[in-house]
């Protein structure tokens, strides 16, 4: 038969067959090992080979043209996005363990939830640029250092909320949660496709000295992306190697036990609610009800010590609100503060009336058991940035109309004699007998 062989006029027998299918199958499994192998390197000595002489572009606090927020709309809307590929970015598996890994997730939880609010498909695009940067030889090497980059200054910081005193507002509990979820996906190699490898963003209603130098690649919600342009925006540029020594920032020790150094005080406003729940408690009785403590007027409180009405200076700062949490629920496993500014009138018990309920300015609760811990401002006061820290509006309770008397209504003749009672005389009177029947 064309194409067949055989040895001394018979058939290959099977250690034969065997040994020809291991080397047909072991050639191309030895091919694709070598390609494996020295792919990388190839695209390695590619991209050293077209990466430019020059150093890494810098990296500036950023600076903001003087625009209304309408001229900036307009002013963005008028940059073109690139018609260059976008290609989504590698998936990052940060390494650490332990410590590190708690302090670089709590670090990238604070750029979702403070840059993107409670909005999961911002919170996924902002950890893409951290990352994005993480792994850029133009920014740090940790993603605390990425995340909190420039923190020192007063302005001018690289991510807003590190320096405009953004940290003093509390995430409640659910959202934090969210925000760490997705952290950790995203140190576990979850990838924002539609940013690529955006470095820089920002809102629409601003215009930042360095949008028209950078390509526009992408928006989500209201925020623009964008990266660098030439080599320094491309995959290889992104392949710096990161460290995994994540250092302690102070900054969130209330909302991270990872970042709290053994001696440091608890940030009551920021700490979780076991932790209040185990500090030292302070007596709180009758005798208190009008005398400030903690900065606030305690105007009633529940007979078992674990809700607090209190009256608020104006002079202070709304931000510092939760810290009254610290007096008052400190060694308490519940605690519930309700919080007026004066010369709004406050409730003299417990339960506040309904209508006290509209000019309530802040409210704080907590139970320890549970794991819940909220604050919330009345933004109709007290306006908030994020969405997330407002009341809910309460209804205004609507007075009872008081009954009045349906008018006399004039009446014809007709309808007068219809209307008037009809008294009927029925007269009953003993069957009759009748005569017996003839036999």
């Amino acid at each position: 038969m064309p194409g067949s062989s055989s040895v001394g006029g018979r058939e290959p027998g099977i250690v034969a067959r065997l040994l020809w299918l291991v080397i047909l199958a072991g050639i191309p499994a030895a091919v694709a090992w070598h390609d494996q192998r020295t792919a990388p390197r190839a695209v390695q000595r590619l991209a050293e080979a077209s990466r430019p002489a020059t150093p890494p572009p810098p990296v500036e606090p950023v600076k903001l043209y003087d625009l209304t927020p309408d001229q900036a709309r307009a002013f963005n809307a008028r940059i073109p996005f690139s018609a260059l590929p976008s290609p989504a970015a590698r998936p990052f598996r940060f390494a650490g363990e332990g410590a590190a890994r708690d302090r670089a997730v709590d670090c990238l939880a604070a750029a979702l939830y403070y840059e993107a609010g409670d909005d999961p498909a911002g919170e996924r695009a902002v950890a893409q640029v951290v990352l994005n940067r993480l792994r850029h030889p133009a920014f740090p090497k940790t993603v605390c250092g990425v995340v909190f980059q420039g923190q020192e200054r007063t302005t001018g910081c690289q991510f807003t909320f590190t320096c405009d005193g953004s940290l003093a507002r509390i995430p409640s509990a659910e959202a934090w949660e969210r925000a760490r979820k997705l952290a950790a996906k995203a140190l576990a190699g979850s990838v924002d496709r539609k940013v690529g490898y955006a470095t820089h963003y920002h809102t629409d209603w601003v215009v930042p000295y360095w949008s028209g130098s950078l390509d526009k690649i992408a928006a989500v919600g209201t925020h623009l992306f964008f990266r660098w342009t030439g080599w320094w925006g491309t995959p290889p540029a992104f392949r710096r190697t990161v460290s995994e020594d994540e250092p302690v920032v102070e900054k969130i020790a209330s909302l991270s036990p990872a970042h709290r150094p053994a001696a440091a005080p608890l940030d009551p406003s920021l700490s979780g609610a076991a932790l209040l729940a185990a500090k030292p408690r302070e007596e709180i009785g009758e005798a208190e009800i009008g005398t400030v403590i903690g900065g606030a007027r305690l105007t009633a409180m529940t007979p078992d010590g674990s809700g607090f009405a209190l009256e608020l200076d104006k002079r202070t700062d709304p931000g510092s609100y939760p810290r009254l949490a610290d007096s008052f629920c400190a060694g308490r496993p519940q605690c519930r503060l309700l919080a007026w500014i004066a010369p709004a009138e406050t409730p003299k018990a417990f339960p506040p009336e309904p209508r006290l309920l509209q000019t309530m300015a802040f409210s704080y609760i907590h139970d320890a058991e549970g794991g819940l811990q909220k604050a919330l401002w009345n933004c109709r006061l007290i306006p908030r940035p994020v969405p997330a820290d407002c009341m809910r509006d309460r209804d205004p309770v609507p007075a009872r109309p008081a009954a009045v008397p349906l008018p006399p209504v004039a009446r014809t003749q007709a309808e007068e004699q219809h209307a008037r009672p009809r008294v009927e005389t029925v007269t009953i009177r003993p069957p009759e007998t009748s005569p017996a029947p003839a036999p």
